[in-house]
């Protein structure tokens, strides 16, 4: 059986990815374009396309979004979000389900694939993991986005989670600036993602759903430093605890 179902298997990787390029070529001109606009103009403009791929690409190949609001966001302050991350297929989905504008942290790395990279080095803020001053520069850019009121998006767990946990262990990063600018952080759980494209292994796409859960925002207003160790670990509770209850 297994032999009978690979061929249909990898027709449907080739389809997933002629969507995939054909979409981001539509749209490449557009961003372009939109990149002499400026950091934050420029951005958000990108967004609106990139909103639209995502928004094309997942039904397309027949993974189907569904959304689960625990907390009815009325006001249009910045958040700074923070989501677990289990999967390469997590970004892509970002764009089509965040409320927009927002700005990510992404890995450099991923500026060097070739016509993927142009859109990434204008649609995420960069960081290089291996350089503490890069890490600085690149916190510092969320900070100034924020206050362009601009949301981030941040995985606090710092790369993709390829353990059996819910969740691993997270970075300082998200709670910092959350005290630094004092701006609500709202943690958003992706729930099948991993299921859809198991350990990053793109040949194991498949279709089926997404489940996203909106979690209430964990206030820090009059949070000092002192408070950092704290407020991470009663966001890593709150959202393991919402993680185990879908399991």
């Amino acid at each position: 059986m297994k032999l009978l179902l690979k061929p249909i298997q990898w027709l449907y990787i080739l389809y997933a990815a002629i969507i995939f390029v054909g979409v981001m070529l539509l749209i490449l001109p557009f961003i372009f374009l939109a990149s002499f606009l400026g950091r934050i103009k420029g951005g958000n403009v990108i967004y609106y396309f990139l909103w639209f791929w995502s928004r094309t690409w997942f039904p397309a190949v027949g993974i189907f979004v569904k959304r689960i609001y625990k907390y009815d966001r009325k006001d249009k302050t910045p958040f700074i979000y923070v989501v677990n991350h289990s999967t390469y297929l997590d970004a892509a989905l970002a764009v089509g389900v965040m409320r927009l504008p927002f700005r990510p942290l992404g890995k450099i790395e991923m500026q060097k694939i070739p016509l993927f990279g142009f859109i990434y080095k204008h649609a995420v803020v960069p960081v290089d993991r291996s350089d503490a001053k890069a890490r600085s520069r690149s916190v510092r850019e969320l900070i100034a986005t924020i206050k362009e009121g601009v949301s981030i998006l941040i995985f606090p767990e710092g790369t993709t989670n390829d353990t059996d946990k819910p969740l691993t262990p997270f970075h300082n990063g998200a709670f910092r600036i959350a005290i630094e600018t004092q701006t609500a952080l709202q943690p958003v759980l992706y729930l099948d993602c991993k299921d859809r494209l198991p350990r990053s292994k793109v040949a194991r796409l498949n279709p089926g759903r997404c489940r996203i859960v909106y979690l209430p925002p964990v206030r820090v207003d009059g949070m000092t430093m002192e408070d950092l160790p704290a407020l991470k670990q009663q966001v890593f509770d709150i959202m393991e605890k919402e993680l185990l209850s879908y399991r």
